[in-house]
């Protein structure tokens, strides 16, 4: 057709064609860009153009966020998974557009805040499709990050609420459910070398009508799990939270009307963006910027640099991630800016704004910018099943830029805080049970992170993931009960492993696991920051240590406890050093592991990190240092190598004297050791990432990407990013072993 002569019907017909023809429905590239609310409809302008009854308003807030709480302690109480039982879930409602505004007062924000990017492509795709429309009575299923969501262990369960034949308001629940199907068991296959490794990928689609599941659709979902117990119950969780909140929404219509509800669900996500506009506005405009590095692919190590610029302008803020690093074609560590947004969110709900209701209209006054094919913003085609790596830095790292800008304000909405230990520090299993059942999941460890030492005291010793403030770390009991794993050692706090400061980092935990009763059981572990490390600290404190996963493999540790159980002291610290465990192989690796076989007996270790620590170790106050010593937190060699105290071994009493003397002495040497700028950057700063170094992302220059693919070190344009291609580590290995066998034979050749 020839659009220069075309008439308008033609051009009608021709929009019809290919509305009706589309080939795929994609991730909607508008959609999945958009943080920000979407214009009021025209109800929503009617009614809040006129008078406004704040306390009907606060009332109605009030009896949906009753709801919501409702809706979290039925998860709580009725789901199958690990992540249920312990926290990691959320339940939300949703505007009729699709808008995020209000979820729980408890549960993973991040859950919630990326459900409206698979709600809005129901409204856009499916509401006006004739074989799928959106009726009352129907659920919609979903777990796929590029339609929307964190990662695909996460599925949520979508409820249109209908009032009166009309569409008010959507409602969801969100759970962590771990088995996927994917390559490797319990939903985050770090070994994923393509999106089709990661097990269930489902766009948004109807999976409820009448108010029941469907159960075609169940069992499918079902074969394609190796839970297919979880798969179901959870399915049935989350619906019957969905009916609840519905039938909570329904009772305050019926008490308030139609126009209470939407004037609140409205009202309240943009009094929230009228206040982070003010609150914007308040801080000094200007600049800062932060880059960090996680330190492994999960198959191999790497720097892949992740790098942000927080710009305020008047009552605008602006995030800047580009120069970070390329996107990996084949491993499981991207992310896409939709998810990336949703972990951002987090971080301020928790460190910067925490008082501020939580809903996504908070980054409608930011701005966000990102090269295409980085690390945060992948392509469609790239596997995200470990996309935790750069969330977690996002979860943490703006802490230091927003500190910066806020710390001079006469007032702050919360004390500042050093970054959380920022790693997913547990083990993920799989296998069969002691019952005989076939599962796939993750341990509650990961829900135990220390705290950022904070600008008035210390950070708490595990108190909670960095994505979500109120997640719980499980019983022993429970886990032991209906999985084959005993832990030998458990939330035994790490000695030693501290983010120093003047405010010390709260301590994370060990982790001591062996399996027995099974014949078929594994573990694999997702986590950087075994050479890097991964949390940085505020205003002169130290970042937490790096940390190794350590084994003992060829041994059965139960019959070595049966015959002399009080021989072996089961501290990571004395395993390893002492090697009390007889016969065995031990070893130490970067706490990245693919899925591996173990035997009854072999002992897998790993330590959940400390907190970053908060100004200079000489500021700290010599009592916090012996109290520390006190409670077995620290040694007598911390204590004087870190924090130069001197003091009396027996009776722990410092000498105050010459503890300033030694303060003292290491401050005049701090200035020896020093050198000025000009002189170190001459020194230290190169022009071009190290050959040897395998680096990610810019240099000096944020529009120049480095990375390396297919063993060979590339220079892009950030304009032009090209997917890293990396090699398979078995093959690798193959190929050093070939190489070592060669030069065997040569030089028996020439001997």
């Amino acid at each position: 057709m020839n659009d220069m002569h075309a008439t308008a019907d033609d051009q009608a017909l021709l929009d019809k064609f290919l509305k009706d023809n589309q080939l795929f429905y994609g991730p909607d590239p508008e959609i999945m860009g958009d943080h920000d609310i979407g214009p009021r409809s025209a109800d929503e302008e009617r009614l809040l153009s006129g008078p406004v009854d704040p306390h009907l308003i606060n009332l109605v807030r009030g009896r949906i966020l009753a709801a919501l709480d409702e809706g979290n302690t039925m998860i709580e109480q009725m789901g199958a998974a690990p992540g249920a039982k312990w926290g990691d879930i959320v339940a939300s409602i949703f505007t009729a557009s699709g808008d995020l505004s209000m979820i729980a007062p408890h549960g993973v924000v991040g859950f919630a805040a990326c459900v409206h990017y698979p709600i809005k492509f129901i409204i856009k795709y499916w509401t006006d499709e004739p074989t799928v429309g959106v009726r009352d009575g129907d659920g919609f299923i979903h777990n796929d990050s590029r339609y929307g969501g964190i990662h695909s262990t996460d599925q949520s369960c979508i409820m249109p609420v209908f009032w009166q034949g009309r569409l008010v308001c959507w409602v969801s629940c969100t759970i962590h459910e771990g088995e996927t199907g994917g390559c490797e068991p319990g939903g985050m296959p770090p070994s994923a070398e393509s999106r089709y490794d990661e097990g269930l990928k489902m766009s948004p689609f109807r999976v409820v009508e009448n108010f029941e599941l469907r159960r075609d659709l169940v069992t499918f979902l079902q074969n394609m799990v190796r839970d297919p117990k979880l798969q179901l119950e959870d399915m049935k969780v989350k619906l019957h939270t969905c009916l609840r909140l519905r039938e909570r929404v329904l009772a305050v219509l019926e008490e308030f009307g139609e126009d209470a509800l939407t004037v609140s669900l409205r009202q309240h996500i943009e009094d929230v963006q009228e206040e982070v506009r003010r609150r914007i506005e308040e801080l000094p405009d200007g600049t800062t910027r932060v880059l960090t590095f996680p330190d492994s692919t999960l198959r191999e190590n790497a720097l892949l640099k992740f790098s942000l610029a927080v710009t305020v302008k008047g009552d605008t803020m602006t995030l800047d991630f580009r120069g970070s690093s390329p996107e990996f074609m084949n491993r499981a560590i991207n992310t896409n800016q939709a998810s990336l947004k949703t972990m951002l969110l987090t971080s301020y709900l928790q460190n910067v704004w925490p008082d501020l209701p939580q809903t996504m209209a908070v980054f409608g006054p930011v701005k966000m910018l990102f090269d295409e094919k980085s690390l945060v913003n992948g392509s469609f085609e790239t596997p995200q099943p470990m996309s935790l790596i750069p969330l977690f830095k996002a979860m943490t790292i703006p802490v230091i830029p927003m500190t910066k800008l806020s710390y001079s304000l006469p007032h702050r909405y919360t004390a500042v805080v050093a970054p959380q230990y920022d790693q997913p520090g547990t083990f993920i299993y799989g296998g069969l049970t002691q019952n005989g059942e076939n599962v796939g999941n993750f341990c509650a460890d990961i829900n135990g992170n220390g705290q950022g030492g904070r600008s008035h005291r210390d950070g708490e010793h595990s108190i909670s993931p960095p994505f979500a403030a109120n997640c719980d770390i499980g019983e022993m009991e429970v886990i032991e009960e209906e999985l084959p794993i005993v832990r030998l050692g458990a939330f035994t706090l790490a000695k030693d492993r501290v983010g120093f400061g003047k405010y010390r980092g709260g301590l994370g935990y060990e982790m001591i696991a062996s399996v027995r009763d099974t014949g078929m059981w594994g573990f694999m572990t997702g986590c950087t920051g075994s050479l890097f490390t991964p949390s940085q600290p505020l205003f002169g404190g130290y970042g937490p240590p790096v940390y190794p996963l350590c084994k003992i493999r060829g041994v059965n540790i139960f019959e070595q406890l049966a015959t002399n159980p009080g021989r072996i002291k089961f501290d990571i610290l004395d395993l390893m050093n002492g090697q009390t465990v007889e016969g065995g192989r031990y070893s130490t690796h970067p706490m990245a592991m693919t899925f591996e076989l173990c035997q009854q007996g072999e002992v897998y270790m790993m330590c959940q990190g400390t907190g970053s620590g908060y100004g200079d170790v000489l500021l700290r106050d010599p009592a916090g240092v012996i109290k520390d010593i006190q409670e077995d937190l620290i040694s007598h060699e911390t204590a004087r190598d870190i924090f130069k105290i001197v003091f009396d071994s027996k009776t722990l009493i410092v000498d105050e004297a010459a503890t300033r003397a030694a303060r003292e002495a290491e401050r005049r040497s701090r200035l020896q050791r020093g050198k000025p700028f000009d002189e170190f950057v001459a020194e230290f700063v190169t022009p071009e990432p190290p050959e040897h170094l395998p680096y990610y992302g810019s240099w000096d220059d944020p529009k120049v990407i480095y990375g390396t693919s297919n063993g060979k070190r590339i220079k892009m344009p950030s304009d032009d990013i090209q997917s890293m291609f990396m090699p398979n580590p078995k093959d690798v290995r193959i190929a050093e072993l070939e190489a070592e066998v060669a030069a065997l034979k040569a030089a028996q050749r020439r001997g």
